[in-house]
């Protein structure tokens, strides 16, 4: 899952390590009264040998390919779409994640460095549905539910290298209500992350640092659910975090290039099962059961470049 850009100046040094938020690879957008108003198309292109978002492998720890396009205006208008290589296992009939995004980027004059940005976002996962639903290897637990595609409304304040966001679904969380073993819909689950891009003043590297915490806008009917693996565990809120290095270089007189090492994890409030153990699949679809912790911590390698 892309995020929205967080700001005008992070976001530039975040964007290609995490191949995981929606505007993350966006060039600066910037604007003056004399300027003309001028349009720019990028592309990205990318590999992690682990696809992990908000805490959590989309990939069933696996490699994934990534990439997309951004369009920007000179104005701070952003939009762009992004998708990456999945797994069945985590989303059931979906190996894709197609993000579309959209919003708009500015800066807080009154202060030198102060920028702001909102937007929206939505997560496609083409063919994917909770009807087919297979926790441990039991099939038609949720034939009424619905898609997993998810839509988030977000705002961020940046501050030379920090910056935040607030992130809101504007419907439920990939599909998560009654008819999937919830106490009630889950529309207005928030997502709140504080994320870090320090340049280090040798090899050219960056520091990059996050923390986000999810609040799942309602809890597991353990009653009905068999999902969750500990039947104490219906509150999948959860803290996760992310740390490592990232440097921008060139090949061969061609700029573009930058790779990461990122230690990723999150905290057990992840772990209850509905999607931090064994995916929203939880099985393997080989014909034998395979279960994985997918928010366990891990060193992700990524490498990529834009155009």
């Amino acid at each position: 899952m892309r995020k929205s850009l967080l700001s005008l100046a992070v976001l530039s040094a975040l964007a290609l390590p995490s191949f995981a938020s929606a505007a993350e690879d966006v060039a600066e957008a910037t604007t003056t009264k004399e300027a003309e108003p001028t349009w720019t198309l990028t592309s990205n292109v990318g590999f992690v040998s682990d696809y992990y978002v908000r805490g959590v492998s989309q990939s069933w720890h696996k490699p994934a390919l990534q990439g997309g396009f951004d369009l920007t205006h000179s104005s701070g208008f952003y939009a762009g779409i992004w998708g990456s290589s999945i797994t069945p296992n985590t989303f059931p009939d979906a190996s894709l994640e197609v993000d579309a995004y959209a919003g708009y980027n500015g800066s807080i004059s009154a202060v030198e460095g102060l920028g702001y940005t909102v937007g929206a976002i939505g997560y496609f996962y083409p063919g994917g549905s909770w009807k087919k639903y297979n926790f441990q290897g039991t099939p038609d637990q949720t034939p009424r539910g619905g898609r997993w595609d998810t839509y988030e409304a977000n705002v961020g304040l940046s501050y030379k290298w920090l910056s935040a966001k607030a992130s809101v679904t504007l419907g439920d969380w990939f599909g998560a209500e009654k008819a999937t073993g919830w106490d009630g819909g889950t529309s207005g689950t928030t997502y709140l992350e504080l994320n870090a891009a320090y340049p280090l003043p040798f090899w050219d590297l960056t520091l990059v640092g996050h923390v986000g915490h999810l609040n799942v806008a309602g809890k597991l009917d353990l009653t009905v659910s068999s999902s969750a693996n500990n039947a104490n565990e219906d509150n999948p809120d959860y803290t996760d975090y992310k740390v490592g290095l990232s440097k921008s270089f060139s090949v061969l007189k061609t700029t573009g290039w930058n790779a990461g090492l990122y230690y990723v994890g999150a905290t057990n409030g992840g772990k209850s099962g509905y999607w931090g153990q064994n995916g929203f699949g939880g099985a393997s679809f080989n014909g034998s059961l395979e279960v994985k912790d997918l928010t366990d911590d891990r060193l992700i390698v990524t490498l990529g470049r834009s155009f």
